[in-house]
């Protein structure tokens, strides 16, 4: 976090990849709430969040035992411009698993995408 800082500190506007990285990054450090704020403020910087931005933020929110975030998250992004592809999907259906949310999770199967749990 303190490199998106930093970056802009010398000049440099961080972009949609240093974003998503970021975003990942607070996942894998259980730092989901962090993860949404980076997520939430990517387009008040210029930046427009992808795909990839999402999917991290969902997962980091699964991670964390936020299944109610994660499906939250994945049920925005068409109306953010962002279409859901089949690690969207996988990702938010891991969050419900966790939680032993199992109907949700199977919900989300029979919306039509395939999950790959092996990502």
């Amino acid at each position: 976090l303190e490199l998106l800082d930093s970056m802009e500190g010398r000049g440099v506007k961080p972009n949609v990849i240093s974003y998503s990285a970021a975003i990942s990054a607070c996942g894998k450090g259980g730092q989901w709430k962090i993860a949404l704020e980076l997520l939430n403020s990517m387009e008040d910087r210029g930046v427009k969040p992808n795909v990839i931005s999402y999917n991290a933020s969902i997962s980091a929110c699964g991670k964390a035992g936020q299944w109610e975030k994660a499906l939250e998250l994945l049920n925005s992004m068409g109306g953010h411009g962002v279409k859901p592809d089949d690690r969207s999907y996988s990702a938010a259906i891991r969050a419900c698993e966790r939680c032993g949310k199992r109907e949700e999770a199977l919900e989300l199967m029979g919306r039509g995408i395939e999950p790959n749990f092996a990502r």
